[in-house]
């Protein structure tokens, strides 16, 4: 199926709150541009190639995207995408989280970061983009049945393609213990580089040194940036929640540190972001 225009489409995060899987958004890029997320992406990420070629780089590694062949990334990997040499690449993507999210793809025995590739006459080239034929009609603005759709999707994949799970650097391996400490007490303002060292019982130097040569970025800042995204989650998805309360549930010690942090990371006020997501 040719890729059409691009398109995407995103739904309300707390429509659904009940939902196995709840979709945030799904779209088509017939000429994706480069991506580069040093903070990954808030939800589970799908990403499928349609036409040409592209490039995804994690944690040290590359590997090539080519026609019948995507990739799912856990949430908050950090990650970057571009077409190669200079083509065009038209992808396919979907996003989606929700309580039970981790507990399907499991029951699938999908374990990501995780590459598929299916053969060019399988279902699989082509249910995303009858899911975004159907969403132009717009007669789901909730989601309720791209969910339904998303989740079909997942056991099609399961089923018909080809899964080879992606080695992860060893650098990866030995922080995956701190990034999920980081995301169970994030919210916790007396954090600070030594508590961090302390969970993986290495040097603060080390863990620095480590960082830097697989995310680009000191563990600290990794911890603040993690923060943000905690933070825009629920700018976008409790319009009613204070802004001093979002700021010290996401780790923040008072409201003007944290509206000049996120001013700083975005380039406006945690009032801003808000107004465009509501």
């Amino acid at each position: 199926m040719s890729i059409p225009a691009y398109r995407r489409f995103v739904f309300p995060s707390s429509a659904n709150p009940h939902l196995p899987l709840i979709v945030e958004s799904v779209g088509c890029n017939p000429d994706q541009e480069k991506v580069n997320r040093p903070e990954g992406y808030p939800c589970y990420h799908w990403l499928q190639t349609d036409d040409g070629e592209g490039k995804i780089t994690y944690g040290g590694e590359s590997i090539t995207l080519k026609p019948n062949s995507g990739i799912l990334l856990p949430p908050g990997m950090p990650h970057a995408y571009e077409t190669i040499d200079r083509n065009k690449w038209g992808t396919y993507y979907l996003t989606f989280g929700g309580e039970a999210a981790a507990a399907v793809l499991s029951a699938y025995a999908i374990h990501e970061p995780a590459r598929f590739d299916w053969e060019s006459d399988s279902i699989l080239s082509d249910i995303l983009a009858s899911i975004v034929e159907q969403l132009q009609l717009g007669n789901d603005p909730f989601g309720l049945e791209v969910s339904s759709a998303a989740y079909r999707f997942l056991g099609l994949l399961s089923k018909y393609g080809q899964a080879s799970r992606i080695p992860i650097t060893r650098g990866i391996e030995k922080l995956q213990p701190l990034l999920t400490w980081i995301n169970q007490n994030y919210d916790n303002p007396d954090i600070g580089l030594d508590t961090l060292a302390e969970v993986l019982n290495i040097s603060g130097r080390h863990l620095n040194k480590l960082f830097q040569s697989i995310f680009a970025i000191s563990p600290y800042a990794y911890l603040v940036q993690h923060r943000i995204h905690k933070a825009k989650e629920q700018l976008a998805g409790q319009p009613d929640l204070a802004v001093i309360q979002i700021a010290g549930e996401s780790g923040f010690r008072d409201a003007s540190h944290f509206v000049a942090t996120f001013r700083k990371h975005t380039g406006m006020t945690p009032q801003q972001f808000r107004k465009l997501h509501i």
